[in-house]
């Protein structure tokens, strides 16, 4: 086999990202799937940032993930393969640190060998499992930082902090998608590439096509209709939503997606929609419906930090989008309409529901027609087998 077509070299990838099982599609995913194509990879779905709440929820996951443990690993498509490996919660309990370390180590191993996967690059999009970098006999670490992890809501920021800064230094390349931070860990380490995301192009651009019917949740509702994709969390301006629906009653607010918050004060207004999450390949039928698309962020430091994936995939499907300001959505000025407080949110969104023309929607598509995730996952690839070859040929 051809470096081209074999750019690992014959070795497979332990990938530690979020839960595969995740109510949203993230870029851990997507990176996954398309790195697959390319060698063996085992995906281990790794515990989550914060501490477990007694919600029947958190419950029901870590209960699923403890049963998951015990079973071995489970082929998803082709050459993806999937594992779960919960560690206990309660870290600064003496000893528990240890046994997470050793237990992690014992069962991402025996998970590999099982998936086929002898040689292997270690591949990190969440820090927390970082501990395992160089414990797994892989030839290469790579971390693929995505976010700000110690800025997220309820997690231990002094504890994920100090996991993040080790592995951006362990790591032998280190890809850094929010621009905002990109100059700080080029000083932990050298080996430091900025790698934005990409979109799922043919996917999102279907909502172009004004011929195919919306999603029947979307039918019928009010025009125009205001929509938004993703989790409604603790970094979504619930109260911005809750201000813009009650100054337009005649919008409609659709707004996808998991609710992790209370949104009672939205689900009381009768022009908010709230359908809850629904599968990612569907997405485009529910955004064809879309006058104008939202990201209602926050202004704290996580979103200041953030690339969000969401940007690209509103201007995939062709529809105005009006957003908060942040480093990575300023580069996208001239195709969305950004704002910093709520009057300027309101103006904006108004003049988004009328900006309807063919040539506006196609010049929304082409500003991120060359950021698919094919061409990004290409070039970091292409990083990485550099990097192999590199060792080799000193090796050698």
């Amino acid at each position: 086999m051809s470096e081209a077509r074999d750019p690992f070299q014959g070795r497979g990838i332990v990938y530690f990202g979020n839960d595969w099982h995740a109510e949203n599609r993230t870029s851990s995913h997507h990176v996954a799937i398309r790195l697959a194509r390319r060698a063996p990879l085992l995906y281990v779905s790794s515990p989550g940032m914060r501490a477990p709440s007694a919600s029947g929820r958190d419950l029901r996951r870590m209960l699923r993930k403890l049963a998951a443990t015990l079973r071995p690993p489970t082929r998803i498509e082709g050459d993806l393969w999937h594992c779960t490996v919960p560690q206990l919660p309660f870290r600064r309990i003496p000893g528990v640190d240890r046994l997470n370390r050793w237990f992690g180590r014992w069962a991402v191993r025996r998970a590999a060998r099982k998936a086929g996967i002898r040689q292997c690059i270690s591949w990190f999009v969440v820090p927390h499992p970082g501990f395992l970098a160089g414990r797994l006999g892989e030839d290469l670490c790579v971390y693929y930082c995505i976010d700000d992890y110690a800025a997220h809501p309820g997690v231990d920021a002094d504890l994920i902090g100090a996991r993040d800064e080790a592995l951006s230094r362990r790591a032998d390349l280190l890809f850094v998608a929010p621009p905002a931070l990109l100059e700080s860990k080029r000083a932990l380490n050298a080996n430091t590439e900025f790698s934005p995301h990409g979109v799922d192009l043919a996917l999102f651009a279907r909502a172009a096509d004004a011929n195919a019917p919306v999603a029947a949740g979307a039918a019928g509702l009010p025009r125009p209709i205001v929509g938004y994709f993703g989790s409604l969390h603790e970094w979504i301006d619930l109260e911005l939503i809750e201000w813009l629906a009650r100054q337009r009653p005649q919008f409609s607010f659709l707004l996808i997606g998991h609710e992790a918050v209370d949104c009672s004060a939205l689900r009381a207004l009768p022009n908010v929609h709230l359908p809850g999450a629904q599968p990612y390949p569907e997405l485009p039928d529910w955004a064809r419906a879309f006058d104008a698309a939202i990201i209602p962020y926050r202004l704290n430091r996580q979103v200041a930090n953030a690339n969000p994936l969401k940007l690209r995939e509103y201007l995939a499907t062709g529809k105005p989008v009006v957003s908060v300001r942040n480093a990575e959505i300023e580069k996208f000025a001239k195709w969305v309409r950004i704002a910093d407080n709520r009057a300027a949110f309101l103006t904006a969104l108004d003049a988004a529901v009328l900006d309807q023309s063919p040539q506006a929607c196609a010049s929304r598509i082409a500003a991120v027609a060359d950021q698919s995730w094919d061409r990004r996952v290409d070039d970091v690839v292409e990083r990485v087998a550099r990097e192999l070859a590199r060792r080799s040929s000193q090796e050698s």
